[in-house]
């Protein structure tokens, strides 16, 4: 296992998140996911109200939620039809050897998330970045943790387009960091470099 997530808390939430959907606007909205540590087993998540929204460790996915998920009657397969149940990612996954799973996931989570465990480690950028290009995610990607202002950038040019914050953080400044660069140099999952565009066409009307 990668991460264990027993050394998370059993359960966090915030009260808000950062939405910044590609093609639209930042805003703040209320969260309604629990980010569940999995210690436990079906019993655990059963003891979670099914209408309160989960996101499970994907280790307990593995070990635990796939194989539920193929009986009608389980706790997975009813959050799955509700659309409460998704997963989160720890920092160390290495999702390209779970392409088969992550696959077969995509109908039944609802939300994906990438766990920062501390604010300078950035290899939840890689876990966003590969979901959008190579499993070609289109739905919500959630970062997770130790999340702080700074990143929300590189976070949203990765493939994120959601970010629960970490406490401390001003919303109304998160809001503005967005607007700090009208040039881009890289392409990304959102949108192509501007710097090169614009050289490119001052070449041509010259």
């Amino acid at each position: 296992m990668s991460e264990n997530p027993s050394i998370k808390e059993s359960s966090i939430q915030v009260n808000s998140v950062l939405l910044y959907p590609k093609g639209g606007k930042p805003s703040i909205i209320a969260n309604e996911w629990q980010v569940w540590n999995g210690i436990e087993a079906e019993a655990s998540l059963a003891q979670i109200n099914q209408d309160q929204k989960v996101l499970a460790p994907f280790q307990w996915w593995l070990s635990h939620g796939q194989a539920q998920a193929q009986d009608p009657d389980s706790e997975v397969t009813k959050r799955i039809q509700k659309k409460t149940i998704g997963v989160w990612f720890a920092a160390d996954e290495d999702i390209l050897k779970h392409h088969e799973v992550i696959e077969a996931g995509k109908p039944a989570w609802a939300l994906v998330a990438a766990d920062f465990p501390i604010f300078r480690d950035g290899r939840s950028f890689s876990t966003a970045a590969l979901l959008r290009e190579r499993f070609n995610w289109s739905g919500e990607i959630r970062a997770i943790g130790d999340v702080l202002i700074d990143q929300l950038v590189l976070g949203a040019r990765s493939g994120f387009d959601s970010f629960a914050l970490r406490a401390d953080q001003n919303l109304d400044m998160a809001l503005k960091q967005f607007d700090l660069f009208t040039v881009t140099s890289q392409n990304s999952w959102r949108d192509r470099r501007s710097q090169l565009n614009e050289r490119l066409n001052g070449h041509l009307s010259s």
